[in-house]
């Protein structure tokens, strides 16, 4: 008796031993294939394509805004995307790859008054610029590439500050028009 479970131990281990090994390695194996741990996410590719169909049609309606309201290469899908990219980055400090951009943008023919115009613009407008909304930054940027030469609502509307006057100082002279222009 002691011969034949000595023998079925020895069995046993010829297959045990590979078996371990085998599934071991298809355990490592599938832990690295990348595949999603829940199979039935079927919702999320559906609401990622419905989103990137939204994106795609509103940069193709930007690029056509873009096209309508400027004259002459600016308004070309190529210098719009590149150069919205320029002025971007320019705001976001990241100059080198700024120039690495604006180099493309030349090449491709696209007038860089126009970027230093929609910069100028976007400078104007940096206070209403909030990094924690999500689109403000691209917005306005799009904004001031389509119509470099806006200028902030709020900046226009508030008057000047009154001068104020303590204790028995003489009040500031009030403004005087405007000097007649040499002829």
């Amino acid at each position: 008796m002691r011969q034949v479970l000595q023998g079925q131990f020895a069995v046993l281990r010829t297959f045990i031993v590979p078996g371990l090994a085998l599934m071991l390695g298809i355990g490592g194996a599938l832990a690295q294939s990348g595949q999603p741990a829940n199979p039935d996410q079927s919702g999320k590719p559906a609401a990622g394509a419905a989103d990137a169909a939204k994106d795609s049609q509103r940069k193709t309606d930007e690029f056509a805004e873009a096209a309508q309201a400027i004259n002459g290469p600016a308004g070309n899908p190529e210098c719009v995307w590149l150069g919205r990219r320029v002025v971007r980055l320019m705001w976001r400090d990241d100059l080198d790859t700024a120039f690495r951009h604006l180099d493309l943008y030349d090449r491709f023919g696209c007038p860089g008054g126009h970027v230093q115009a929609t910069f100028r613009c976007l400078t104007r407008f940096g206070a209403q610029i909030d990094d924690k909304v999500p689109k403000s930054l691209d917005d306005r940027v799009h904004a001031c590439w389509i119509n470099p030469n806006a200028q902030p609502q709020a900046a226009a509307a508030q008057p000047p500050a009154p001068a104020t006057t303590s204790g028995n100082a003489a009040p500031a002279a009030a403004a005087a028009p405007p000097a007649p222009a040499a002829k």
